[in-house]
């Protein structure tokens, strides 16, 4: 089970938003750059970095971010927000991306996740209330039930589904292991898991989970407990492969 420590960039700066609400934003970091370099010195062997801007408007506000981000750390760089055409990934896999996932994209265009997926390492962001899947950087919600669209990204090509409750996300209150489960059950595909982590026994608790037919989720992306200091970078990596989920 891979950690993913999560890098959300607005404004050029690394930000946390409570619940996905662009009006409740605390600022941890000016320098994007630095904050990838600590994460991956602490032996992160992926970064999850978001283009906050670019999810809600859809224009690529923090693309030059996520370069310097990927050209400063040898990690592989998963990352998103407003990836909404062909043009948009190529940019960011120009830039260094390892892994680009689509959000508002994938429900809104599912075809170009198919076409982009042929050339490219992608995964598909699930971002929802309960089942409901939001889009447009959580603003809007898209009508569409999250076990349905997991489902429909079944033969693709995609890496891996991140799936995040909003309702959690930047709470510190634990993550959604039902629901998480629910959608392992749902699909093949890896799952990664984000919204929540507030502890080591959060992770421990992902780490153990399993679906009916005994699939795990594929990683965790941590976000606020990592810089209001619950835990490190270290201490996650030691948990996980602890719990053997690493």
């Amino acid at each position: 089970m891979d950690l993913y420590p999560a890098i959300d960039l607005r404004g050029g700066r690394c930000v946390r938003l409570f619940q996905g609400d662009y009006a409740r934003e605390t600022v941890y970091h000016d320098d994007p750059v630095a904050q990838a370099r600590v994460f991956a010195a602490a032996g992160a062997g992926w970064l999850h970095v978001v283009d906050l801007d670019a999810a809600r408007t859809g224009h690529p506000a923090n693309r030059n971010a996520v370069a310097r981000i990927a050209s400063a750390v040898d990690v592989r760089v998963q990352t998103g927000g407003g990836v909404r055409d062909e043009a948009a990934a190529d940019a960011l896999f120009e830039a260094g991306a390892a892994r680009v996932v689509l959000g508002t994209a994938a429900l809104e265009q599912p075809a170009l996740v198919a076409r982009l997926a042929a050339r490219y390492p992608v995964a598909v962001g699930l971002d929802a209330r309960g089942r409901d899947v939001a889009v447009r950087g959580w603003v809007r919600s898209s009508g569409h039930d999250l076990l349905d669209v997991a489902r429909g990204f079944e033969d693709q090509g995609v890496e891996a589904l991140v799936v995040t409750e909003i309702g959690r996300d930047g709470t510190l209150e634990g993550p959604d292991v039902e629901g998480l489960a629910e959608v392992l059950d749902a699909t093949s595909l890896d799952v990664i898991a984000s919204g929540g982590v507030g502890s080591l026994d959060d992770l421990r608790t992902l780490a153990a989970l399993r679906g009916r037919r005994g699939r795990a989720l594929a990683g965790v992306i941590v976000g606020r407990a990592l810089y209001e200091e619950r835990f490190t970078v270290a201490e996650a990596l030691a948990t996980l492969a602890e719990a053997g989920g690493c």
